[in-house]
């Protein structure tokens, strides 16, 4: 809404075809012409001058015709004029091909095509305060010429900045990683990313009459003066991850061994032998390298 409160929407303007248009104009252009022409020679063969009611109405309908030559424009596809009278809005015309209107009417075309631009590499602060680069695509097309033209300034400098400033604000909401299942990421999480940026950048731009169809992150990295030290620390917590994963399932695994051994009475261990064997197990399930069998030729115990 502008600071008036009148919120501009696009009205459709009725316009006359501008081939049936042109062609009346030309004839009416010709027919002046030949007219006035006609005139001056009947006056050369007369003696008296030439009859100033035919010169008279002539010349006027040769310079009505020429005024109303400008009313004349075309609308290519995807495409809309839209119509001022005296900085009043008079409506859109969206209707392709030669059309004809009001010849005091401003024109003023307008792409309604689909466009897309990738911003600057931003550098900003994830949630966790990290330094990042990030850039993104966005694609829109305008749907309102008259918020287009008349809520905004200059409605493509609007989109570039307002969706820097949604990137902006998109990097502080999110991590750039995380390895906790439950906690999204601009790494791990790029559809939802981008459905929220949309959604941002939607809300942002609806107000200049623009569309967004699509808004994806296109650069994501750490800044180059923490990427080396990030680079460690996305290792080293990838590592501990894995390590977790790894025991978990090995304690799982050894769990389900002494239950079955219990449950099927293979063999009856003391807690002692448990403990071993409980040992044993972790060493061969979670060690780096294939385990070294060692052949027990003596008792159970020894």
């Amino acid at each position: 809404m502008n600071v008036t409160g009148v919120m501009y929407k696009e009205v459709s303007r009725r316009t006359l075809p501008g081939i049936p248009m042109a062609v009346f104009l030309v004839l009416l252009l010709l027919g002046s012409f030949i007219g006035f022409v006609a005139t001056l020679a009947r006056s050369k063969e007369g003696s008296e001058g030439p009859d100033p009611t035919m010169v008279v109405f002539t010349l006027t309908i040769f310079v009505v015709s020429i005024f109303l030559l400008p009313g004349l424009f075309g609308v290519q596809p995807n495409q809309a004029v839209v119509l001022t009278l005296f900085g009043k809005y008079a409506g859109t015309v969206r209707e392709q091909g030669l059309r004809w209107v009001n010849p005091f009417l401003t024109k003023k075309r307008l792409s309604m095509r689909v466009r897309n631009f990738e911003t600057a590499h931003l550098k900003v602060n994830d949630l966790d305060g990290n330094p990042i680069e990030i850039a993104t695509v966005v694609v829109w097309k305008v749907v309102d010429s008259a918020e287009a033209m008349f809520q905004v300034d200059n409605y493509e400098n609007y989109v570039n900045v307002q969706s820097e400033g949604a990137l902006r604000n998109l990097a502080t909401a999110y991590s750039y990683d995380s390895h906790d299942d439950g906690k999204m990421s601009l790494r791990g999480n790029t559809t939802e990313v981008a459905a929220h940026l949309k959604e941002e950048l939607h809300d942002r731009l609806k107000v200049a009459g623009v569309e967004v169809i699509e808004a994806r992150i296109s650069h994501l990295a750490y800044a180059p003066e923490i990427a080396a030290a990030m680079l460690q620390r996305q290792q080293a917590s990838a590592i501990v991850a894995a390590r977790t994963k790894i025991v978990e399932g090995a304690v799982g695994m050894v769990e389900m061994a002494l239950e079955a051994l219990s449950k099927k009475n293979v063999v009856n261990l003391d807690e002692e032998s448990k403990a071993a064997m409980v040992c044993n197990l972790l060493v061969v399930l979670c060690g780096e390298r294939s385990a070294q069998p060692v052949v027990n030729t003596g008792t159970l115990h020894h």
